[in-house]
């Protein structure tokens, strides 16, 4: 890593990293409003971020094929753990460093598919709203209905500085159900893991996974996931430890897992080799831009991607703020009217029993969450 601070930054953007880097330390409270010098700036909305869920929807459908509650959990947290490159590590490889998403507008959409073939069967489908802008909240729904797996999840950030590095905490949780031949439903609760983003001295930002998250089955077992980033003296950038602890009533040993999340790992009893990125991943198919609504992410955003993607930031800014002013007069209309904006796609509720009842079962915090429901109404329905 570059030594001189600001290393990695243009020339004509040092100015404004530099004020960046110093209103950050003096801020305090939730930093997702602050608005990021152009150059740190991705063209994609937060809502494709879902997407990463499944891009390997070949380990998606293949929890389905798995005949035992163990090999059922055990491909669950495979394909759990497969998915943190896509989600915490691909911008770093396609832009050079992490970037800040666009800000999602209240009512934005993200549709798209996996198309069906031999090895997944069916086609794997996803939709998402952003169905909240203060706090940003985005809801989705992935769906290889022939497998009978569904994710169905909900997303937001609080973030904050601390010595040198952004701290997000993911507020929010997803709950995986397989529909088994028996007409029985096994559910898993998976909570998200704290991300801290190291790098903004030297102008390249990247993501390390921090803390502990769960995976909790309905069949009782559950997978704790600790991560361990890189220190200032010692580690290794993207290590993980998984352990797969049985129920109570199953007399065998946990399974431990161990590698780097971004590459590959393997189980520490047997030695053989359990997830492995280093194959390309299968990008979302995605209806064409002029075939797209205008609340549809890729056309809602497309003046403002455009910009950033050939370093035209003036052009991105306009285009950025004709898009924020419209909806701050939205939102002034629908309060003068006392009307409040209709979801599309998902329902509100305010404690989720899912939630409830598997977060019991390894002392989930908070012991409560809310989630939306999906409505059955998306355009692959």
């Amino acid at each position: 890593m570059s030594e001189q601070a600001g290393e990695a930054v243009p020339a004509a953007q040092k100015g404004s990293w530099t004020s960046f880097l110093k209103s950050l330390a003096g801020f305090t409270g939730d930093l997702s409003a602050m608005t990021a010098p152009p150059f740190i700036l991705s063209p994609t909305s937060l809502t494709e971020f879902p997407a990463y869920w499944c891009e390997r929807p070949e380990l998606f459908a293949a929890i389905a094929d798995e005949k035992t509650e163990q090999a059922r959990a055990s491909a669950v947290l495979k394909w759990f753990i497969s998915t943190l490159k896509g989600q915490y590590t691909s911008r770093n490889e396609s832009m050079g460093s992490e970037k800040k998403p666009l800000n999602p507008v209240l009512g934005e959409l993200f549709y798209g598919y996996w198309p069906a073939n031999a090895t997944r069967g069916g086609k794997t489908t996803l939709v998402v709203e952003q169905v909240s802008h203060h706090p940003p909240i985005t809801a989705y729904r992935i769906e290889n209905a022939q497998k009978g797996v569904v994710l169905t999840g909900h997303n937001a950030q609080k973030t904050s500085f601390s010595a040198g590095s952004i701290i997000v905490k993911q507020v929010g949780h997803a709950v995986l159900t397989v529909s088994l031949p028996s007409g029985e439903i096994e559910e898993y609760l998976i909570t998200l893991p704290r991300l801290r983003i190291d790098g903004l001295w030297y102008g390249s930002p990247y993501i390390e996974l921090a803390e502990t998250s769960y995976i909790q089955s309905s069949t009782g077992w559950l997978s704790t996931i600790e991560y361990k980033g890189k220190g200032y003296f010692s580690g290794k950038s993207h290590t993980f430890k998984a352990t797969l602890t049985p129920p109570a009533h199953v007399s065998t040993s946990p399974h431990v897992i161990e590698g780097t999340w971004h590459t590959t790992s393997k189980d520490m009893h047997s030695g053989a080799a359990f997830h492995d990125v280093t194959s390309p991943k299968e990008e979302i198919t995605v209806a064409p831009i002029d075939e797209q609504s205008e609340w549809e992410s890729r056309k809602l955003w497309f003046g403002v991607a455009k910009g950033i993607r050939e370093g035209d930031f003036e052009t991105a800014a306009t285009f950025k703020g004709k898009i924020e002013n419209e909806q701050r007069q939205r939102r002034r209309d629908e309060s003068a009217s006392g009307t409040t904006w209709e979801l599309k796609h998902f329902k509100h509720i305010d404690n989720d029993p899912v939630y409830e009842r598997l977060g019991r079962l390894f002392k989930a915090q908070p012991p409560t969450e809310d989630a939306y429901v999906y409505l059955n109404n998306g355009p692959h329905s």
